[in-house]
């Protein structure tokens, strides 16, 4: 056995602080980032997706009218305006846990029975019946999300009960659905995570601050519309496939994320190049074809987090991904591409919808304003 020598245990020991070092800086520079909660748009949606997230459907009381919505709004974005920049809500109990602010947004939605609740036309509708769903009423609809994300999970489940208690005389907990992606800190910002499955989730998405994002994203008024799908894993059988056959499936290599006709995970797919035998290199049912969009306008930016619920007595794990897609239009944009998911993409052997919720996306407001004054002032 090769001797070892002080200087290298000295050297190794250096290196290996650094690396120690540098991750706790990044998360304490993560832990005092506040994002701002004013402006034209709400926060949330293009802001880096933070490491924890909580996504949390209402229903509202019989007795809840057009009058109390305006008051539980004012209420829970006076809330979410203090909570976002680090400072404890009103009468909050625990307010050292208000600090730190750990990136935190708060983006709230409005369902469908919103809308009729107020007698007004609905911006988004119930996505149609997809072959492949297997929906679950517990996971299912909802009157009001909010969806809140911060890079602790403190900061997010107190969060949470300042938001949920605020809102008890005006709606009740339908579905709460908690989700999480690298901690802080682990990987570089901009960076394309993994889900649960080992696949990098979102390598095609719009990048925030450009034409394409916004033609994609947002609508001229600001808003935006949202579709939360819980998607639930079928881990066992998937880790039971080979590497070629989860590539093949997918259309990328697992390593690197990149495209099987590529070297690079920003690499564009050849769908039209053939392999030795003359078949596509790609399969024409593998998962990055059928969900591939040509048209920046068409595209959808995927918001998506992780769910681990453990595992049940018999050792099966219960995982998923809360897939949650902003678009500027839910049916020209995010339908047609789930319609071509459900058809034919091989992907659906492993994954099966559980939950499907939509919602509409208020624009943001000013330090003196409140989020959806515009529909319910």
């Amino acid at each position: 056995m090769a001797e070892l020598s002080r200087r290298g245990l000295l050297t190794g020991g250096v290196a290996a602080g650094v690396v120690a070092l540098a991750r706790p800086a990044a998360a304490q520079a993560a832990a005092e980032t506040v994002v701002p909660f004013h402006g034209p748009r709400q926060a949330g949606i293009a802001t880096e997706p933070q490491a924890h997230a909580v996504f949390v459907a209402f229903d509202l009381r019989e007795d809840t009218d057009k009058d109390a919505l305006a008051r539980m709004m004012r209420l829970l974005t006076d809330d979410a305006r203090r909570l976002t920049q680090g400072r404890p809500a009103l009468a909050d109990t625990e307010p050292e846990l208000a600090s730190p602010a750990a990136r935190l947004t708060v983006t709230f939605g409005f369902g469908p029975g919103l809308y009729a609740r107020i007698k007004a036309p609905s911006p988004v509708k119930v996505l149609p019946k997809f072959s492949v769903d297997k929906l679950d009423k517990k996971w299912t609809g909802g009157d009001l999300l909010v969806q809140i994300c911060a890079d602790d999970p403190l900061t997010v489940a107190h969060a949470l009960r300042m938001i949920v208690k605020d809102a008890r005389s005006f709606a009740t907990v339908r579905w709460t659905q908690r989700g999480f992606r690298r901690a802080a800190g682990t990987q570089s910002a901009g960076q394309t995570q993994r889900n649960v499955m080992g696949q990098m989730d979102g390598t095609g998405n719009p990048k925030p601050g450009t034409p394409e994002f916004d033609l994609a994203v947002w609508r001229p008024d600001g808003t935006t519309q949202l579709v939360v799908r819980r998607i639930k894993a079928e881990l066992e059988t998937w880790d039971a496939a080979d590497v070629v056959a989860k590539e093949f499936t997918i259309g990328r290599k697992l390593s690197t994320g990149a495209p099987l006709t590529g070297t690079k995970e920003t690499d564009a797919p050849d769908f039209a190049a053939k392999g030795a035998h003359g078949f596509p290199v790609i399969s024409e049912y593998a998962h990055i074809r059928r969900a591939h969009v040509g048209d920046p306008s068409l595209r959808i930016l995927r918001r998506v987090y992780n769910y681990d619920e453990g595992v049940t007595s018999q050792g099966h794990a219960d995982s998923g991904l809360i897939f949650a897609s902003y678009q500027a239009d839910i049916e020209r944009q995010f339908t047609p591409i789930q319609k071509q998911l459900a058809e034919a993409d091989l992907l659906n052997e492993w994954i099966t919808p559980i939950g499907s919720a939509v919602f509409a996306i208020p624009k943001g407001c000013d330090e003196k304003g409140w989020i959806g004054q515009e529909v319910l002032s």
